[in-house]
């Protein structure tokens, strides 16, 4: 297992499928990513009516994750539950694979347990050490730059996985430049949710793919 800790909380890495890729459930993705989809929008309203009250709230487009329970809980008892922290790291991983399978980065139908091709591992912070408890509050606005880069990053990702579509019809092979950033773009998305959203570290994404 790699090492995270608080100077690398954050790693990712997706398996390259060095052989030839599924051809038929290739060309049917976007009916394949279906049923894990309807999955992860079930997880995301059963957060929602978990969360209902004065005190919490469910963040738009953000699948089920515990949130603002988290900023709440960091900035008054200097405290990140480890089983809130379980569960959105485990629904981290989740979503990648969904997210790994969209892309064609495999052809491994979305498990909603096992890592497959995706290793995802997140630092859990000690956070009287390690975390501000005022930053939760700020995050969100510091990460507006990677927002804006992200918009366009993931645009031209969506560009390459449809070259890369057409590539895996006609040679059953993805290809290398596109997978890495592609997995680069993933990568980035990651280091952003785990600081902005997540609250898991204080230390700003780095402007990289790598």
């Amino acid at each position: 297992m790699p090492k995270v800790d608080k100077d690398n909380p954050v790693f990712i890495e997706i398996e390259y499928p060095d052989r030839e890729l599924d051809r038929v459930t290739t060309f049917f993705r976007l009916f394949m990513i279906i049923p894990p989809l309807i999955i992860l929008s079930l997880l995301a309203n059963s957060s929602v009516l978990w969360n209902r009250g004065p005190w919490t709230w469910q963040w738009p487009g953000l699948p089920g994750y515990v949130v603002s329970a988290t900023v709440l809980l960091i900035l008054f008892a200097e405290k990140y539950p480890k089983w809130w922290f379980n569960w959105n790291l485990n629904l981290a991983r989740f979503t990648t694979r969904i997210g790994a399978y969209f892309a064609l980065l495999t052809d491994e139908f979305p498990s909603t347990d096992e890592d497959q091709a995706v290793d995802l591992q997140l630092h859990y912070p000690d956070v009287k050490e390690e975390l501000h408890r005022a930053m939760p509050l700020i995050k969100w606005f510091l990460a507006i730059p990677h927002y804006v880069l992200l918009f366009f990053l993931n645009i031209v990702a969506l560009m390459l996985v449809i070259i890369a579509w057409f590539s895996i019809l006609f040679t059953g092979r993805y290809p290398k430049a596109l997978f890495d950033f592609v997995v680069g773009v993933f990568r980035w998305n990651l280091r952003v949710l785990a600081y902005a959203i997540l609250l898991i570290t204080d230390e700003y994404p780095p402007f990289s793919l790598e």
